[in-house]
Parts: structure tokens; C-alpha cells; sequence
């Protein structure tokens, strides 16, 4: 390098006492959202900020059930006003500090651990950010026969009633909120992800009832009532249901499944990606089970195809995000003062009680350790099968990944540490005209597209090997990293990208086969989605508006003099220019969700099965044709 390159710039900006700005509590959390939420997002994924502040809100009022006080909690959400309300029958938060507690960080109860013992929200951020990121936000507190109430805008205090008598006669807290647009966009609630939640509380804590809008939610069985209310294909076996003291877990295995599946939490926080807890878990059980079968058998052939619903307790828990979707703890309990663990390893914990309870059910029940080894067996026969084809199959797709003009990637990636993981996007188009449009006015640091060439395979009645031996689906799954398990997974928003007509259907279909067939976590844990874009553009010389309905198209007629209106018929007749629209921060995206009752098999058997002619009976019966030219109003 040259002597004068090392010569610093002069700088265009001052650096003085003027620059050191100091930020309240609900500025910076309305100016830095992402520390405290994780990302924004419009509610079309369960993990999206709205869906954060209402856990964040439950999880205080699960924090007073958990400690004794209160055995109901009322959930409800007004969809037109984007409304929520939670009321508790805790303790309700004492009336001197409520305005503290819900507007200065680092203030609660919860530093306290004899107050509240194993909780999930443990860093006093929760509510404050919850308040500082509405638009509008109420609490109400009741306790001892009085009551205070105060509402914030923004984070700021607007009124507050003082401590007054009241006539309500249970105590506990009421949170009422409206996720600030100004952040959001224009955001909605889908009442699914909001049902599986508070679905997952009841599971987590028997003897809790829940009602969300009116309907009464309620678990007689722990999580051995998750597990059976979530397969999705009979159980090889009888569930087997342990508890023992702060660790309960339900698990058996299916066929269909290559890898293992798990719901896994911690102290009632579902880790949706799972953490030291879940990894001590599949340890143990491998560990175990090839004990009990004494066969030397690879861990995940062992595993393959276990469904386990898991929960530990643990005190002060270390989450690696605010959102706790991740536990990074590796003992039951933190160091004391000098560093040292009191506390076994969570590895040591959970194996001591596998070894305990596991090998002695296996012992008892032959018929289930009879199925189980017969499962573990046909496993191995199945990983022999594919190995070679496996090997050959990896190498070509990495030579072929080299050189791969299908796939634009991006700079971050969903198993990454970066701040901006949870944007990462794949969109899966068809055909280059498309992919053109998206590749050229996507955002390259967190979308990347994959370009199919024509119609995918359909997978229905394939077997892993025929996936392995096709070009095209290899890439694909080596794309996105999901061969083994989606704990690589590469994108968080796995989004189908195709035309809204009869071929761009037919896509979809057959993509959500594949995924359903071979890959069927990565729909379970929301990461698949159906991009929406515009059918119509109504535009005159001074307005242009996209319509994605046709109730949309006659209201922006309405609104539009002399409109000229384009009906789009694939997504290559977008431009790169008025494309960028459509997949930045107004994208609409349409989740994949499998309901618990979703006949996965019977619905894939009839649609993408060999049953042509009912197929075609039913198609006729159900046909509607629809008018879609050009129109241009005057």
C-alpha cells in the first residue's frame, strides 16, 4: 500500500458533545425494535413482531400461574381494529410501581428469583417493549379491593388514574394493546398462529385454562395431548409419556419420516430452534436405545422418524435472542457468585433420567421395543439404499452448485449469526422471465431465487433414491441445505414464486408435494410460503394502484378517473421497476399452514396420486371459468 492511502480522509462529519445523544427507554426500543422482538414483519409468519408482543404479554400472566396464583387467562383479538386484550388473575402488579413496570426497562419483579422461580421473561424487557411499540397501550392492575389504570401512546405516558377502589373483585392485570402501523405496516393477525400458541400453553402448564375469543382451551394431558393432537400419520407405538421432576417429554416414531422432529421448550418458551436442551435430548435417546438394542447403529438412524414433544425447567435461563427462540444454557442452574455450577449439565440431567425411565419402559413393554427396533432396522436398510446414490448425488450438486446459474443467492443466510437472518428469502420461480424480474429487483443481501425449468417431478409415488438421481429437486434441497434435518436450513422464508394461473398452480402443487413428501418439517415450522402479486394495475396519469383481488380492482376504479386497466397473467410481464414493489417491506406472503386435523396422505393421494378419473370428475364438478382480458375504462 502506498504511503499517502495510509493518510486518514477528512471527515465530513463533526464529532463533538453535540453527537453523544442519550435515548429513553421507549425511543430506543422503538428505534431499535430488532434487539427486542427480533424482526417486524406484517404477521404473515408466526414469528413476526406482533405475534412477540402478545407472548411477551401471556408470558408474564403464564409467570403468575406458574408461581401459583391464577388458573385462567382471557385472550382476545378484535381483527377490524387490530385490537388485543390479555387479562390475568395473577397477583396483579403492585400499584405503586405499575407505571414503572411497563415502561422503564430493567424494572420487574422477575430479578427476584424467589418471587419468580424458573420464568421465561427474566431481563424486565418484555412489556416495555410490548408498550413502546403500540400505537395505543392500556394496563389495568387489580389488587386488594383498588385498582389503577394508565394509557400510553408510543411508549408515552397519556393518562393515568391513580390507585382508586374498584368493585372488581379477583385480582390479577389487563394488557390491551394496538401494534404501531407506523412499524408494522399494514399488518394482520392470522388467528392460526395465535390458536397454536395458546394451544402450547395449555400443553406446558395442566391445569391452566385459556379462552381466546370466547373458546375455552384446556389440556388434561401435558404434552403427551401435543403429540397426539399433532401427528400427521399413526404412531408406530404407543406414545411414551416421561415426566420427572423439571423434565417431561412425549415421544414415538411414524413412517414416512427420514429425520426427527421435535416441539421442543423451555420454562413454557417454545424454542422453535432448539438449543442445548434439544441437542442433550437426541444424545440421550440414541444413547439409550442403542444400549437397550445393542446394536451399533449411527444416532440418526436410531432417531429417524421420531416425533418428540420435550420441556425442561430451569432456573434463569440463557436464551441467545430476546425472542428466546434458541437455549444456550448448559446447566440446570446459573453459577453462583464465584463462577461455579452447583447444578448437573443439561446433557447429564437428561441422560441420568432416559436411562432411568426409558430403558425401563422398554424393558416392560416388548410390543413397543419390538416396533421400535423394526422401525430402526427398515432405517438402516433405507440409509444403505441411498448412500451410494447419496454420494454421487452431493458431489454432482456441488460441482453443479459451482456453476449454477439457476440459483442467485444472497449474502446472509437463516444459519447464520447475522442481524439480519430472519430476512433471508429463496423465491422458487418458473422459468427465466420470472426469475429475471425478481433477480433483478430483489434485495441481494437477504433474497436469493432459484429458477425451476418447467414443471418439478411429481414426488408423490417416488421413492428418496429417484430424489437423489433428479437434477433439478437435488439442487434444490442442496439450496436450501436440508438433506439432514432443517437445523442447516439457509433461508428463513422458503417462498413459491409463480404465475396465477393453471400452470403456476400445478407448481405449486407439485413443490408442496416434494416438501410435504420428504421435507415435511420445513412446512410444520412455517418457513414455506406463497408469494401473492398483483393481477390488476389500475392506473391513470396521476395515480397508479396494484390490485390483488377483484374487490380491490373495482375500488380502485372507483378512485381513478380515466383508468387504463392491465390484467398481469405471469410474472415475467412485471417489470424489474414496478417489481421491487411487490417483494420489499409490502410483500405479501400467504403461509403454508397444516392444521392439526390436515390429512396430509389423503389430501396428497387424491391430488397428486394415480386416481385420474375421480380427480377429473371432481375438477369438473368444481370448474369456474372467469373473464380475465384487459379492460380499459374511460
Amino acid at each position: 500500500m502506498e504511503a499517502e492511502e495510509l493518510i486518514p480522509q477528512t471527515p465530513t462529519v463533526d464529532y463533538d458533545d453535540s453527537s453523544i445523544v442519550h435515548l429513553e427507554d421507549m425511543e430506543h426500543i422503538r428505534l431499535r425494535p430488532g434487539m427486542y422482538i427480533g424482526k417486524l414483519g406484517d404477521g404473515s409468519s408466526h414469528d413476526d413482531g406482533i405475534y412477540v408482543l402478545i407472548k411477551e404479554v401471556i408470558d408474564n400472566a403464564i409467570d403468575e400461574f406458574t408461581s401459583g396464583f391464577g388458573k385462567k387467562i382471557e385472550v382476545q383479538i378484535n381483527f377490524a381494529e387490530k385490537r388485543v386484550s390479555i387479562r390475568d388473575y395473577g397477583r396483579g402488579i403492585p400499584l405503586g410501581k405499575m407505571i414503572d413496570a411497563v415502561s422503564k426497562l430493567n424494572t420487574g419483579a422477575k430479578y427476584d428469583s424467589k418471587v419468580f422461580q424458573k420464568s421465561v421473561g427474566l431481563n424486565g424487557v418484555g412489556t416495555k417493549a410490548v408498550n413502546a411499540l403500540s400505537s395505543w397501550f392500556k394496563v389495568q392492575a387489580f389488587r386488594d379491593g383498588k385498582t389503577r389504570s394508565a394509557e400510553f401512546a408510543e411508549g408515552k405516558l397519556i393518562s393515568d388514574s391513580d390507585i382508586i377502589p374498584t368493585t372488581e373483585t379477583e385480582s390479577g392485570t389487563v394488557v390491551e394493546f394496538i401494534p404501531d402501523s407506523k412499524l408494522f405496516g399494514n399488518y394482520h393477525f392470522i388467528g392460526e398462529y395465535v390458536e397454536r400458541r395458546i394451544w402450547n400453553y395449555c400443553y406446558l402448564n395442566r391445569g391452566l385454562t385459556m379462552y381466546y375469543n370466547g373458546k375455552r382451551y384446556y389440556s388434561k394431558n401435558g404434552l403427551l395431548d401435543l403429540l397426539d393432537n399433532n401427528l400427521e400419520s399413526e404412531p408406530l407405538y404407543p406414545i411414551i409419556h416421561i415426566k420427572d421432576d423439571d423434565f417431561e417429554a412425549a415421544f414415538t416414531h411414524i413412517n414416512g419420516q427420514n429425520n426427527d422432529y421435535y416441539y421442543s421448550f423451555v420454562n413454557g418458551q417454545h424454542t422453535t430452534e432448539g438449543g442445548t436442551h434439544q441437542s442433550a435430548f437426541r444424545e440421550a435417546y440414541a444413547r439409550v436405545v442403542k444400549d437397550f438394542i445393542k446394536k451399533d447403529y449411527a444416532p440418526e438412524v436410531i432417531r429417524g422418524g421420531l416425533v418428540c414433544a420435550l420441556c425442561v425447567r430451569i432456573q434463569e435461563p440463557v436464551f441467545e435472542a430476546q425472542t428466546k427462540t434458541r437455549l444456550g444454557s448448559t446447566h440446570m442452574a446459573p453459577p453462583d457468585k464465584d463462577g461455579n455450577y452447583d447444578s448437573p449439565l443439561l446433557k447429564t440431567y437428561i441422560l441420568d433420567i432416559l436411562r432411568n425411565h426409558l430403558d425401563n419402559y422398554l424393558h416392560i413393554h416388548a410390543d413397543t421395543a419390538e416396533a421400535l427396533l423394526q422401525k430402526i432396522n427398515a432405517n438402516e436398510k433405507e440409509r444403505k439404499d441411498i448412500a451410494g446414490i447419496k454420494k454421487v448425488a452431493r458431489e454432482a450438486g456441488k460441482k453443479a452448485s459451482l456453476n449454477n446459474r439457476k440459483l442467485r443467492d444472497c449474502h446472509v443466510h437463516y444459519n447464520s449469526n447475522h442481524a439480519r437472518r430472519l430476512e433471508s428469502t429463496i423465491f422458487i420461480t418458473e422459468g427465466d422471465s420470472a426469475s429475471g424480474s425478481i433477480t433483478k429487483s430483489r434485495d441481494v443481501d437477504t433474497q436469493a431465487v432459484f429458477s425451476l425449468r418447467g414443471k418439478p417431478k411429481n414426488t408423490y409415488s417416488i421413492s428418496k433414491v429417484d430424489v437423489y438421481k433428479n437434477e433439478e429437486l437435488n439442487l434444490l434441497h442442496a439450496a436450501l441445505d436440508i438433506d439432514d434435518g432443517i437445523e442447516n436450513l439457509r433461508y428463513n422464508n422458503v417462498v413459491i414464486a409463480t404465475d396465477a394461473d393453471v400452470d403456476g398452480m400445478h407448481i405449486r402443487l407439485l413443490l408442496l408435494t416434494f416438501f410435504l413428501r420428504f421435507y415435511p418439517d420445513l412446512v410444520r415450522t412455517g418457513h414455506v410460503y406463497i408469494l401473492q402479486t398483483p393481477l390488476f394495475r389500475v392506473r391513470n396519469k396521476q395515480k397508479t394502484h396494484y390490485c390483488y383481488t377483484d374487490d380491490e380492482r373495482i375500488a380502485a376504479i372507483n378512485a381513478t378517473p380515466n383508468a387504463e386497466i392491465t390484467r398481469f397473467k405471469g410474472l415475467g410481464e412485471i417489470s424489474p421497476d414496478e417489481f421491487k414493489n411487490f417483494i420489499g417491506k409490502d410483500m405479501r406472503l400467504d403461509p403454508v399452514l397444516l392444521h392439526k386435523d390436515f390429512d396430509t396422505h389423503g389430501v396428497l393421494s387424491f391430488y397428486m396420486g394415480e386416481n385420474t378419473l375421480e380427480r377429473r370428475e371432481f375438477i369438473m364438478d368444481n370448474l369456474r371459468i372467469e373473464d380475465d382480458e384487459s379492460i380499459v375504462v374511460g
